[in-house]
C-alpha cells in the first residue's frame, strides 16, 4: 500500500503526465499493477492522504540489462523529461561526461580517437540513426531507451 500519488507514478505509462524514472525503471524489473484505491476514511485516525494497493511482481529472470548504462541513459533522458532528447543530450555536464567515458572505452580497447573527434556530434548522429533524436522521454517505453542504450553503446558510448 502506497501514498496514491506515489503508486499512480509506479504504474504510469509512456504518454501520461506522471510517467517518470520511477515508472520506467519499475516496470523494467518488475510487472506493476494498480489493484485498488484506498479512502482515507478507512483509517482511524483518517490521514490526510488517499492510498492505493499495488501489486510489484519481480521479473524473473530480471533482462540482461547493465543496470548501471540503463540508469545513467534513463537520468539524463528524463532531467527534462519534456525536451527532445537532442536538446537534453547538449549539456555540456553530459558532454562532458560522454567524452570522458567514450576516451575510456577507447584506451581500453586501443581504438584511436581522431584529432579533430567532438562527442556531440557523434552523439547526435547516434540520435538521427536510431530515430530518437526528436522523442521526448516522456513518450518512450522501455523498449525504445533499450534500442537507444544499444545505438549508444555499440558506438562506443557508455554511461557509467
Amino acid at each position: 500500500m502506497f501514498q496514491r500519488e506515489f503508486a499512480l507514478r509506479l504504474v504510469a505509462k509512456p504518454g501520461s503526465k506522471l510517467y517518470c524514472r520511477l515508472s520506467i525503471n519499475t516496470q523494467l524489473l518488475a510487472r506493476v499493477d494498480h489493484l485498488m484505491k484506498v479512502g482515507k476514511n478507512n483509517f482511524r485516525p483518517p490521514p490526510k492522504v488517499e492510498s492505493s494497493v499495488v501489486r510489484i511482481e519481480p521479473k524473473n529472470p530480471p533482462p540482461p540489462i547493465n543496470f548501471q548504462e540503463w540508469d545513467g541513459l534513463v537520468r539524463i533522458a528524463f532531467v527534462r523529461k519534456n525536451k527532445t532528447l537532442s536538446a537534453a543530450f547538449k549539456s555540456s555536464a553530459v558532454e562532458q561526461l560522454l567524452d570522458h567515458n567514450y576516451r575510456i572505452h577507447c584506451s581500453l580497447h586501443n581504438t584511436e580517437i581522431p584529432e579533430n573527434f567532438k562527442i556531440a556530434e557523434k552523439i547526435q548522429t547516434v540520435l538521427k540513426d536510431t530515430g530518437y533524436s526528436e522523442k521526448r522521454a516522456r513518450s518512450m517505453d522501455i523498449d525504445d531507451f533499450i534500442r537507444l542504450l544499444h545505438g549508444f553503446n555499440s558506438e562506443g558510448i557508455h554511461f557509467s
